[in-house]
């Protein structure tokens, strides 16, 4: 079930990145999860090049993540800390690349806590 369902993830994402590509101006904010942690990076797909990156692995996250109950709302301080790296870089626009999957639930949750750290898009 699983294989059927990434091979189904990956097609969508082929899909979104034809239409989709990130600019030193309005960087890509890409999305990755996985079952225990998620993942979000701001990237400059002119350069090849990630500006700014932030997980559920970060270190300036440590202390907020014991407290956070669920995945969710750890996903929301992910969000929030990319957003935080991103404003101090001197960017505030992006384009949100959900990498093939639907917008909800831990998803949705990181581009809400970006959104409240001030990334538009």
């Amino acid at each position: 079930m699983f294989l059927k369902d990434n091979k189904r993830r990956i097609r969508k994402k082929a899909r979104v990145r034809k239409k989709i590509s990130g600019t030193l101006e309005r960087p890509r904010f890409s999305v990755f999860k996985s079952l225990d942690h998620i993942y979000a990076q701001l990237i400059d797909d002119t350069k090849g090049v990630t500006l700014a990156s932030a997980s559920t692995k970060s270190k300036e996250l440590a202390e907020e993540l014991k407290n956070a109950k669920g995945k969710t709302s750890k996903s929301t301080l992910v969000g929030k800390l990319l957003a935080k790296i991103a404003v101090e870089k001197g960017i505030t626009s992006v384009v949100f690349d959900r990498n093939g999957y639907t917008f909800h639930g831990r998803i949705k949750a990181v581009a809400d806590g970006a959104r409240e750290g001030g990334l538009k898009f």
